[in-house]
């Protein structure tokens, strides 16, 4: 069906709502937003759905949404787990309660039992639930960071990560097999209720995965000592981290949390906010603006889904507060870790640090001094949840801590996807540790660069909107693949890594091998002094991202070195 037969068939067709045809009628001489809305369906990735709310079949809306539940109840149903039931949550954004609901109703239908969170929780606190009550899998409505006209849908498995291979393939297959709209069930809700397949969620999971979070504090003691001095301005960026921050930080002890007024409570539209991103500068105005009115110590934001955490610190000497990448301030977290746990001799057996493959290097320098097995992984926070579940099957490791340089890193194993919840109360610890010391995150950070290496990352992204878009970057992608580069600039390339055709080529001799990672559209340049470049596209946004490290001697000579590896790769497209 071409994309106009698409488009005059839900304007025509009883299935869909008035709200639904009306807004299309409104577009219907846009030829442009027509194709745009139709040319394809909203694809069931790996990770879910992911996209604008508005009508048609590659938008996010009820319809769409409840055909993706059709697919992921039939998989269900295929794998025996009908009975064990899905736990659902959902994040501030407009028509995130309704989606929820439309999940829900949909899997009830089908004879599911669906759990559903009372109102708005992270995004980790479903992937606790859902282990919790030993259901099949897990549905989080969300778009995570992405700009307000979009939401989005992820399915996690009963492990608590979100699906990974083969499972994220054959769900595919089965959304993909749902053509017809009209044989996707939905009940009503109180029928569903009556029938206990709707069950609400709330008080009792909250509970539980606070006391689960609290078991990752090494240092209690530490914190009650500096709780009357330490100053942390927190801001949950109109999103789901508020009450569960806070409570965290409360109930161990942290007396001064300054919350940003203006992002405190959910907003869909994050009026203060240009995009809720905690990697954008300019997210922190407000809350940098209450550091300085306060005198904090630390300054930490979570993205709406409270999967995500950006922290700036004080620099003493300066008076300013200093940025940290998501690497930086995984890699603060993981010393104050390895280090602490090696000293008061709470480190387990075979320890572990999973990370992912556009990590920064520091991990394995940090990993190497604590005699830590480090495990790189593809990028994307479920290989990570991922490998703590082949610890469990084999017995070979303990995971210790995991991190990706997207700002996600999760302690503990309470959940298999990143936490921001738990990053804020370890970073909490961390600087109530160097208040102690008598210094700041930036003095611990330097001190770190000191000892293993400036390194530094950057990431260079194209965005190309639209059909056209997808096409231009997959033509970036072959062009790469097909003649990947011998040299970035100054630094040659040692060993090149395409994870499609899983293939490591050392450039020095030739020799082939394989990556031992799952296929994926990922390019890897090996460079020369610890440096590296990574291709890769987005799997949420109509990008292309460019991912970048080197290792300097100083701050300024690792900002000159990444500045020209940039350069050196724009030249190279």
């Amino acid at each position: 069906m071409g994309f106009m037969e698409e488009f005059n068939f839900w304007l025509e067709d009883d299935y869909f709502d008035q709200q639904t045809k009306d807004e299309l009628l409104a577009i219907r001489n846009d030829t442009k937003e027509v194709e745009d809305r139709f040319y394809k369906e909203l694809e069931f990735g790996t990770g879910g759905l992911r996209g604008v709310i508005g009508a048609g079949t590659n938008r996010m809306n009820i319809y769409t949404v409840r055909k993706a539940t059709q697919g992921l109840a039939n998989y269900i149903i295929k794998q025996g787990g009908a009975s064990k039931g899905v736990a659902i949550a959902y994040d501030s954004r407009r028509m995130s309660p309704e989606f929820a609901d439309e999940a829900a109703l949909c899997l009830a239908a089908n004879g599911i039992k669906a759990y559903v969170f009372e109102s708005l929780r992270p995004t980790p606190m479903l992937s606790f639930a859902l282990r919790k009550l030993g259901c099949i899998s897990g549905i989080v409505v969300t778009a995570s960071h992405n700009p307000p006209e979009y939401n989005g849908y992820k399915a996690y498995w009963e492990d608590g990560a979100q699906v990974t291979a083969p499972k994220d393939e054959e769900i595919i297959a089965e959304v993909k097999a749902v053509t017809d709209y009209h044989t996707v069930k939905t009940m009503d809700k109180k029928a569903a209720m009556e029938q206990g397949l709707y069950e609400v969620i709330g008080k009792e999971i909250d509970d539980a995965y606070m006391e689960e979070l609290k078991k990752q504090i090494i240092h209690p003691d530490v914190i009650k000592e500096v709780a009357d001095d330490i100053k942390i301005v927190y801001s949950p960026f109109n999103g789901t981290g508020n009450i569960p921050v806070r409570r965290i930080l409360k109930e161990l002890g942290f007396k001064n949390v300054y919350v940003v007024p203006e992002q405190e409570n959910p907003d869909p539209n994050f009026t203060t906010l240009e995009y809720p991103n905690p990697e954008d500068p300019k997210a922190f105005t407000l809350a940098l603006k209450l550091a300085k009115e306060v005198g904090a110590d630390v300054v930490m934001a979570t993205d709406p889904d409270a999967d995500r955490l950006g922290i700036y610190a004080l620099d003493t000497k300066t008076g300013e507060y200093v940025p940290f990448t998501g690497n930086m301030s995984g890699m603060l977290i993981a010393e104050y870790i390895l280090r602490e746990r090696t000293k008061t001799g709470t480190m387990p057996e075979n320890p572990a640090l999973v990370t992912t493959i556009v990590t920064t290097n520091m991990a394995h320098a940090i990993t190497d001094a604590y005699h830590v097995k480090e495990i790189d992984v593809l990028t994307g926070f479920k290989y990570i949840g991922e490998q703590i579940k082949f610890f469990e099957q084999s017995g070979s490791n303990n995971y210790v801590f995991g991190l990706e340089e997207s700002y996600g890193c999760l302690a503990g194993t309470h959940a298999r996807d990143k936490d921001a919840v738990v990053a804020v109360m370890c970073l909490a610890e961390v600087a109530a540790y160097c208040k102690k010391e008598g210094i700041t995150l930036w003095d611990m950070m330097i001190d770190m660069y000191e000892k293993y290496g400036y390194y530094k990352e950057t990431q260079y992204a194209i965005t190309k909107k639209g059909k056209e878009g997808l096409e231009e970057i997959a033509a970036m992608m072959e062009k790469l693949r097909a003649n990947p580069p011998k040299e970035f600039g100054d630094l040659k390339v040692k060993q090149f890594r395409d994870y499609k055709a899983d293939k490591v080529v050392d450039l020095a001799t030739g020799a082939e091998s394989k990556t031992g990672l799952p296929s994926s559209n990922v390019l890897y340049f090996d460079l020369e002094n610890d440096s590296w470049c990574c291709a890769r596209p987005s799997g949420t946004e109509p990008k292309i991202k460019f991912y970048m490290g080197v290792k300097g001697t100083s701050l300024e000579d690792a900002a000159q070195k990444v500045d020209a590896l940039t350069e050196a790769l724009k030249a190279k497209l």
